[in-house]
């Protein structure tokens, strides 16, 4: 019996439905980020992994020696045998990532530059960039030979408190010239809040970590104030650094101050594995007024002549900035140039610069011109 030319027409759409779901299905699958991963003694790797477990990311490799770390991670995510590898090199000659993001501690993050950038393949690490400035600009060199991104990742970037604080200063000049910007962050130490083994093995390694709570998390104020400053480094770093628990960190600074001098303005970054809950808050002090970004996405502002604090909730941001995965596909896709952005590798180098600055200031008492 042949079929009328209403069913026809309602076959032919709901075909077509199925197909357009499908090419769209394809489509959204094709625009999440291949990824390998190099190292699992970071505890931030979790991050990735959950967004792997939410299929927002594939992971095609994971470059890690340690068997009980690949143990944990193949048994808690599910991962199949076929994804390890004992070492990047060995990954990346079977496998082609969109990128590399590293996982592992600050020391090694030039040799996973030197086995990415030659292969054309882009890598992000977690912050800081380098362990000294010698290994930075050795990877800077490898990013211009080989024209790769390297990137680095700080959990304050992608808070909308900090962007909003940015686009007050920056966009809008609603507080003036800056004239101070005071950075706390930290905690009450890695191992009171009870850090995996790996994690604390080469935290408080100064030959793996740098230092102590100076570079794990005074990088997150230099970072940010070179971002505010347009890109330019501070005249002079100075330092002071405590071991207030010599028993637990016998190798390490656990508490450390910074002071950037900047042409009009000072930079005062506060770092410490002793502070009573964890922080990480920024205060910016402009001619005109003040902000605060109280946490992730909270604000706190007050204008010169104005009565009491106004306190209210940071803007949503685009979806391109909202995480390390939109930016970094973003950035692949060619859509963001980042410049001075505050994963960029030209910001990124001057907070090796004033880390490294810091560390001679500590050790010697004295102030350290950059230049």
């Amino acid at each position: 019996m042949a079929i009328n030319n209403k069913v026809k027409y309602f076959l032919s759409a709901g075909s077509f439905i199925i197909c357009f779901l499908i090419s769209f299905a394809t489509v959204y699958a094709q625009q999440k980020l291949n990824v390998a991963i190099a190292g699992l003694n970071h505890d931030h790797v979790y991050l990735i992994m959950n967004s792997y477990q939410k299929a927002e990311v594939n992971i095609i490799g994971i470059a890690e020696s340690n068997p009980e770390l690949v143990t944990r991670f193949k048994t808690r995510y599910k991962i199949p045998d076929s994804i390890f590898y004992h070492n990047l090199s060995d990954l990346l000659k079977k496998k082609k990532p969109d990128v590399v993001l590293a996982y592992n501690a600050i020391s090694d993050h030039l040799a996973v530059v030197e086995a990415a950038a030659p292969l054309g393949i882009s890598v992000m690490v977690e912050k800081p960039l380098a362990i000294s400035v010698k290994q930075a600009e050795r990877m800077a060199a490898l990013a211009k030979q080989y024209n790769v991104h390297i990137l680095t990742n700080y959990e304050t970037t992608w808070y909308p408190s900090n962007q909003e604080i940015y686009k007050n200063v920056k966009e809008s000049n609603s507080i003036g010239a800056l004239r101070k910007i005071i950075v706390h962050d930290g905690h009450q130490g890695p191992k009171e809040i009870s850090v995996s083994k790996e994690f604390l093995s080469w935290l408080t390694d100064p030959d793996k970590n740098g230092a102590g709570a100076l570079v794990d998390f005074g990088c997150y104020g230099a970072n940010l104030m070179t971002w505010l400053m347009d890109g330019k480094a501070p005249i002079s770093v100075m330092a002071i650094t405590h071991q207030i628990k010599k028993d637990v960190y016998p190798n390490v600074d656990d508490d450390a101050t910074i002071l950037l001098e900047y042409p009009n303005a000072t930079g005062i970054v506060e770092a410490s594995w002793n502070w009573p809950f964890s922080i990480k808050d920024m205060e910016v002090f402009g001619a005109t007024g003040y902000i605060q970004a109280v946490n992730e996405k909270e604000l706190r502002s007050k204008l010169n002549g104005k009565e009491g604090y106004k306190v209210y909730p940071a803007k949503t941001l685009e979806p391109a900035y909202a995480n390390h995965l939109n930016y970094l596909s973003a950035i692949l896709k060619g859509e963001i140039n980042p410049e001075n952005d505050l994963s960029s590798l030209n910001n990124n180098l001057i907070v090796v610069k004033i880390l490294e600055a810091a560390k001679v200031s500590a050790k010697t008492g004295k102030k350290v011109i950059l230049k």
